[in-house]
């Protein structure tokens, strides 16, 4: 990254744990910003400029309502966190008006194909996509102790929003959920012989409060890394969870494996998820079984698919 400011924004979002895709876009939207106003430094710019951008973004690229929100929400965290100045609450801006696009979800036989041949490496996490109906990232963070099996249930901590929560868990994949905490075992009892190792990643204050507990299994991430790698935070050698791109990568291919024809995503398993769980219920309605385990409100057709979503989904 050649620029210092954004380089700086960086940082200061990686002391905050915000996600590598989030800051990634942030720096993305807050780059275009400042083009867009002929490379002026943040600091001299405010209310007027930031409306002027979003409108650009309507009237002449067309995007999305939640592509301006990203970008609107990237600006928020600009003036407010680094800038200090924060942007007024009633901005006068042009709000997208395009129609957004309807989830992409699979048959059941689809979803049979796709697990058919899904690798043995990737088949749990897109297991628990399609089983427990989560987002990527939830299950990528996911800790030893957020599996209950005794409730047949898995803790969400600080999901979207900030948000815990509760889902169910499909009791077909508990053997592979014992041997996979049996493989995170067997990584930290080598990570523990080495002097280098710092232990694994405490969000927020559990650090200063549970200072042993970051080398215990309960607190290491389900999906671990094969590798150690520097925190960029600390600077400290941890195992973090493999990176999400992988799994991006290897739902592609699995549903190019299966013969799938059709656009599918580590969230097209979640959509799918929200199908399976009413399938044969004869009125449209909303559902609030489905708004339980999907902490969204949807509303399912009389054939099990979904109408309309939240667009938090």
């Amino acid at each position: 990254m050649k620029s210092p400011f954004l380089t700086m924004i960086a940082e200061q979002m990686y002391l905050k744990r915000y996600a590598k895709s989030t800051i990634k876009a942030y720096l993305y939207w807050i780059a275009s910003f400042i083009r867009f106003n002929s490379m002026r430094h943040p600091t001299t710019m405010g209310d007027n400029e930031v409306e002027l951008f979003l409108n650009h973004l309507v009237n002449q690229q067309n995007v999305a309502p939640n592509t301006q929100t990203q970008a609107l929400n990237a600006l928020s965290f600009l003036f407010k966190e680094v800038i200090k100045k924060p942007l007024s609450l009633s901005l006068g801006f042009i709000k997208s008006k395009r129609a957004t696009k309807l989830p992409v979800v699979l048959t059941q036989q689809e979803i049979n194909n796709f697990f058919k041949v899904c690798s043995a490496e990737h088949y749990l996490p897109c297991g628990l996509l399609y089983g427990s109906g989560m987002r990527l990232m939830g299950v990528l963070r996911l800790r030893v102790n957020d599996i209950d099996f005794d409730y047949n249930c898995i803790r969400i901590w600080d999901g979207k929003g900030g948000k815990n929560r509760v889902v169910t868990l499909a009791v077909e994949l508990i053997p592979q959920l014992r041997s996979q905490i049996q493989l995170v075992d067997s990584y930290l009892q080598l990570d523990l012989k080495n002097p280098l190792y710092s232990g694994t990643y405490m969000p927020h204050l559990l650090r200063k409060k549970y200072p042993n507990h970051n080398r215990q299994l309960g607190w290491q991430y389900l999906f671990s890394s094969h590798k150690l790698s520097i925190d960029p935070e600390s600077k400290q050698l941890r195992r973090h969870h493999i990176d999400e791109k992988q799994l991006q990568r290897a739902v592609k291919q699995t549903a190019d494996d299966a013969k799938i024809r059709k656009h599918v995503t580590p969230h097209t398993l979640r959509h799918s998820f929200a199908t399976k769980l009413y399938p044969n219920r004869l009125k449209m309605r909303v559902s609030v079984g489905i708004k339980s385990d999907l902490g969204k409100a949807l509303i399912v057709s009389n054939s099990g698919s979904i109408v309309k979503i939240n667009n938090a989904v």
